[in-house]
C-alpha cells in the first residue's frame, strides 16, 4: 500500500477496515470502529481501544464529513 501509515502515526484518520482515529474531538470517540454499508456510508461508531485497532495501513485525513 503506498501511502499508509502506522496508527500512532495518525491524529485523524481511517483505516479501511471500518476504523477511525480522531484526536482532535472528545476522548470517547478518539478510536472508532464503524460499519460501511453496501454502499459505502459508515454508520454506528463505537468506541474501542487503541489496541484492539490494525496498527497499520492508515490514511491520513484532515476533515471527516458528518454521517
Amino acid at each position: 500500500m503506498s501511502n499508509t501509515f502506522k496508527a500512532s502515526d495518525i491524529l485523524k484518520g481511517f483505516h479501511p477496515e471500518g476504523y477511525r482515529i480522531d484526536k482532535t474531538t472528545t476522548p470517547l470517540n478518539y478510536y472508532t470502529k464503524w460499519e460501511i454499508t453496501s454502499d459505502g456510508q459508515w454508520t454506528n461508531p463505537q468506541p474501542v481501544c487503541f489496541d484492539s485497532m490494525p496498527q497499520e495501513g492508515w490514511s491520513k485525513k484532515d476533515s471527516f464529513n458528518d454521517n
